[in-house]
């Protein structure tokens, strides 16, 4: 393979640039190999966070050529090199430094959603009894690797910067994990509603699109949690229900 040209977002909040940098690429290369190569070789200055580079982390999202991805699974041989290939820092978060941008907001979101609450064991011993199918179910949604990259592309928090009120792709993900989860006793659906702003989400999949452990996002979590709130607070018969249920 010739020598690629990259184009990298180069600053931080105050001023940004792109800067060409031109790298040898080898046989079996991904996109994080590269930057790691320029860093050694004409940046030893460029700001990039990695920990894996196995695809479980989550730690080296960034957009490249435009598309969210994880560059340690982004291979060279998967891109066209005869332009130059552009990386940059995701845009839905604040930017620290050239690829690195702060995404602790998310953290904390989980941080307030209700945690797991388990019904009283089911059998003396102290254990508790599922059916698998329930217990496959929530499986899914627990290989998120937290790498954002669906919080990133989510056009509410990408382009109308809807942070403060809602939670997104990935914390939907999260609370609908407890939802249906066959012990949980909790219930969120509430503060997905207020806090979370699930109505904002128009379900159009791009989250679904990025995620690098193919999690259906959409149809297995979101939809699923829209249509419980819709059951829970705009349903006439559970309205009605409520206004002559026995007050405790």
């Amino acid at each position: 393979m010739p020598p690629v040209t990259f184009r990298i977002s180069r600053g931080d909040k105050t001023s940004t640039e792109f800067r060409e940098y031109t790298t040898e690429a080898g046989e079996g290369m991904v996109v994080l190999d590269c930057v790691h190569q320029i860093q050694s070789e004409s940046a030893p200055d460029l700001a990039c966070r990695w920990n894996c580079k196995a695809g479980k982390c989550g730690s080296c999202s960034a957009e490249i050529n435009g598309q969210p991805r994880l560059m340690c699974m982004t291979r060279m041989d998967m891109i066209d090199t005869s332009q130059p290939v552009t990386i940059e820092p995701l845009k839905s978060f604040p930017l620290i430094r050239d690829l690195v941008t702060d995404v602790s907001w998310n953290y904390r979101v989980k941080k307030s959603i209700k945690p797991f609450k388990p019904r009283k064991p089911d059998a003396p011993d102290g254990t508790w009894r599922m059916q698998q199918k329930d217990v496959d179910r929530v499986q899914e949604f627990r290989k998120c690797i937290e790498c954002f990259l669906c919080q990133d592309v989510c056009h509410v928090l990408r382009d109308h910067h809807k942070h403060p009120e809602f939670a997104g792709p990935r914390h939907f993900v999260y609370t609908a994990a407890l939802e249906m989860h066959p012990l949980d006793t909790e219930d969120r659906l509430g503060q997905m509603k207020h806090e979370g702003g699930i109505g904002y989400c128009n379900i159009t999949k791009c989250c679904t699109k990025v995620c690098p452990e193919h999690i259906t996002i959409t149809d297995n979590a979101i939809i699923p949690l829209k249509e419980r709130v819709v059951d829970e607070f705009y349903d006439p018969l559970t309205r009605l229900f409520r206004m002559f249920k026995p007050k405790k």
